[in-house]
């Protein structure tokens, strides 16, 4: 069964700067694409970054200029790499990967706490 795990979150003053880490483990089937998503208390979740199998890669706008997603395939880990953190970042990151025939798999999710 495919298992996705999470490292790298953690608490953090503003402008500090975390990385996190998910390997996919048991993939099957090739993966499209990997991504971060985040949900903060009583929000939705909403996309953070994602890249592509080619190596584009998607950022919403809030974390542009602040935020690098990475990928090693041989291992099959994304990074995320968040520097000049603030406050409207705390929420629990979640890693998500999409396979070829468009399976969707989650991690636990990490929580990300930027303080003031």
């Amino acid at each position: 069964q495919v298992q996705l795990v999470e490292s790298g979150g953690g608490l953090v003053h503003a402008g500090g700067s975390l990385r996190l880490s998910c390997a996919a483990y048991r993939m099957r089937l090739s993966i499209v694409s990997m991504g971060w998503y985040r949900q903060a208390p009583g929000k939705q979740r909403e996309l953070v970054a994602n890249i592509i199998t080619g190596g584009s890669t998607n950022y919403a706008d809030s974390v542009k200029g602040r935020f690098t997603i990475s990928k090693e395939n041989v291992k099959n880990t994304m990074y995320l790499q968040m520097n000049s953190l603030k406050p409207e970042d705390t929420a629990v990151y979640y890693c998500n990967v999409l396979d070829r025939v468009s399976s969707n798999y989650w991690g636990q999710g990490t929580q990300v706490t930027v303080s003031s």
